[in-house]
C-alpha cells in the first residue's frame, strides 16, 4: 500500500492512532488536529448518505441511521471525488446489517432512493416526436418487431415490500398518520422518470414493471408484451409517452 492508502485507512478507522510523521505548521499537537480532520471526513460522508437516503433515515431515526451509515463508510469509502455519487451499495449493506433485520423493507426503500439519485443525474434525451410515435403505435405490422430506446433517466423496480407507499408517506406533511395505513405485506413496483427538472416516482403494475424492464433490456415490443403477463398496456404506454420515456425506435423485422 502507498502512504496515501495508509493515511486513508487510518482516517476511517477510529481505533487507529494518528499516522506517524505528521507535523502541524504551527507546532500544535498533530494528533488533535488529525482527530478533528477524521471527524470532519466521517461527518461529511454520513451527511452525503443522509442527503441521498432521507426516507431511510426517517424510517429508522437519525441516531440509528448515522450509526449504520458510519459502519458503511468504514467498510466502503468513496471511490470517486463526487459526493453526489457516494452511496452505491448502501442497500446491500443494509441487508447484511444485523440491527436492521427487523425492518425487511428497509433495503428496498434504499434501492428506490438510490434509483432516484441515478435518475436525477442521468443524461438528457429528447423524446420521439409524437407524430412519429403515433404512426408507429398504429402500425400493427411494424410495432411488434420494434425495439425502443428508453430515456437514460428511466428506472424501474419491483419489490416484495410497499416501497412506493413508504416513500410517498414521507413526502406528506404528516408521515406519522400515513404510515400506519400501509400494509407492509403488499409488494409494489415502481417507475422513475424525469420528464422535467424533477424525478417522478409512480407505482405501477408488476406486469408493467416487467414489460418496461424488457424494453429497457432491448427486447422487441411484441416479445416484451408476451413475456409480461397481464397488465394494462394502454395505461403503461400512456405513462411512458407522457413522461417522454421513449426516445428512439428501431424496426428489427423484415420489410416486404
Amino acid at each position: 500500500m502507498s502512504d496515501h492508502d495508509d493515511f486513508a485507512a487510518v482516517l476511517l478507522a477510529p481505533t487507529f492512532d494518528c499516522p506517524p510523521g505528521l507535523k502541524a505548521w504551527n507546532g500544535s499537537d498533530p494528533e488533535k488536529r488529525f482527530a478533528v480532520y477524521r471527524n470532519n471526513v466521517m461527518v461529511s460522508l454520513v451527511d452525503a448518505l443522509a442527503d441521498s437516503y432521507p426516507v431511510v433515515q426517517a424510517l429508522v431515526g437519525e441516531a440509528f441511521f448515522r450509526a449504520m451509515a458510519s459502519d458503511f463508510v468504514r467498510q466502503s469509502p468513496p471511490r470517486a471525488p463526487v459526493l453526489a455519487w457516494y452511496g452505491d451499495g448502501f442497500a446491500e449493506f443494509i441487508e447484511r446489517f444485523p440491527p436492521a433485520d427487523g425492518l425487511p423493507y428497509l433495503a428496498d426503500v434504499a434501492r428506490l432512493e438510490w434509483l432516484r439519485v441515478e435518475a436525477w443525474h442521468a443524461a438528457d434525451a429528447t423524446a420521439l416526436p409524437m407524430v412519429d410515435l403515433s404512426a408507429l403505435l398504429a402500425d400493427e405490422t411494424r410495432l411488434p418487431d420494434t425495439r425502443f430506446e428508453l430515456h437514460p433517466a428511466l428506472r424501474v423496480m419491483a419489490s416484495a415490500h410497499p416501497v412506493v407507499s413508504l416513500w410517498a408517506a414521507h413526502q406528506t406533511d404528516d408521515p406519522a398518520t400515513a404510515l400506519p395505513k400501509i400494509d407492509l405485506a403488499n409488494g409494489e413496483a415502481v417507475l422513475l422518470t424525469r420528464p422535467g427538472l424533477d424525478v417522478d416516482i409512480v407505482r405501477i403494475e408488476p406486469g408493467a414493471s416487467h414489460f418496461i424492464g424488457q424494453l429497457q433490456a432491448g427486447v422487441s415490443f411484441g416479445a416484451a408484451v408476451a413475456a409480461s403477463g397481464v397488465f394494462d398496456l394502454v395505461a403503461t404506454l400512456g405513462l411512458l409517452i407522457r413522461s417522454g420515456a421513449l426516445v428512439q425506435a428501431l424496426f428489427t423485422g423484415v420489410t416486404s
